[in-house]
């Protein structure tokens, strides 16, 4: 009886851990749709900032989640397939793969927490050099779009203040045609409007566009920063299931 017993609770032990990765399938799911989707919207929201920045790190942890959010969907199958089919061999995939994208999400986490680090600095440093030097200038159509969007949405001008263009290329050309500001630095943009800075005609912001930008950016930082290692952390709960079952269920004879 007492062997019987013995089995019968191991039969139960083993039913309760398929439930468990079951369950965790689940949640994996929902967490690499949340993986992919902010990814996603980190490159496609505000992607005309990314010719802004001096470095790609910012875009490298976006594409990173993409990745990983894409394995999830192919690995959540492979582990119904390897709870189902009880096979040790499925089990010790689901586990390795398991433990890919908690590596692949873990650096993109990482990344993103180290860039925020010193995302402020960059910006001091490169962000007004990028505006006055390269904006409506020759092959520079990408950055000259995205520092307009940018005073637009922001509704700032300049990187620190508007005096900030006088020194720039664009404005001391004969093709700024006597504008002291860029037309994206109007509130109501009409055509020369950037003749005239006056804060009822232009953006006045306090700390320019880089206040704006690094608040943006910081606030896309911690959220890939939080669902990478958040997601992380959950596939280890996945992690100890699969080995939990993988030494619950027996060898194949073959």
């Amino acid at each position: 009886m007492s062997v019987v017993y013995k089995e019968d609770q191991e039969d139960w032990q083993t039913v309760c851990l398929k439930y468990l990765l079951f369950v965790f399938n689940f949640l994996f799911w929902v967490g690499g749709a949340a993986v992919l989707g902010v990814g996603v919207w980190t490159l496609v929201e505000k992607s005309d900032y990314l010719s802004l920045l001096a470095s790609s790190t910012f875009a490298v942890s976006a594409y990173i989640l993409i990745l990983a959010g894409s394995l999830v969907v192919v690995t959540g199958f492979l582990g119904c397939c390897a709870v189902i089919r009880e096979q040790r061999s499925c089990l010790s995939t689901y586990f390795f793969c398991l433990l890919f994208i908690f590596l692949i999400e873990l650096v993109a986490g990482v990344l993103a927490y180290v860039y925020y680090q010193r995302l402020s600095e960059e910006l001091k440093q490169h962000l007004n050099e990028t505006m006055t030097e390269n904006y409506a200038q020759p092959g520079k159509e990408a950055i000259t779009s995205a520092v307009d969007r940018l005073q637009q949405d922001f509704k700032c001008c300049g990187s620190n203040n508007s005096q900030d263009w006088l020194q720039s290329v664009y404005i001391s050309s004969v093709h700024a045609e006597h504008r002291v500001v860029p037309d994206s630095c109007c509130k109501t943009i009409t055509p020369h409007c950037g003749k005239r800075d006056h804060p009822s005609n232009i953006y006045k912001v306090e700390g320019g566009c880089i206040t704006k930008l690094e608040q943006f950016l910081a606030d896309h930082l911690l959220i890939i920063g939080a669902v990478g290692i958040g997601v992380a952390c959950l596939q280890i709960c996945g992690m100890v299931f699969t080995c939990c079952l993988y030494r619950r269920i027996k060898a194949d004879p073959y």
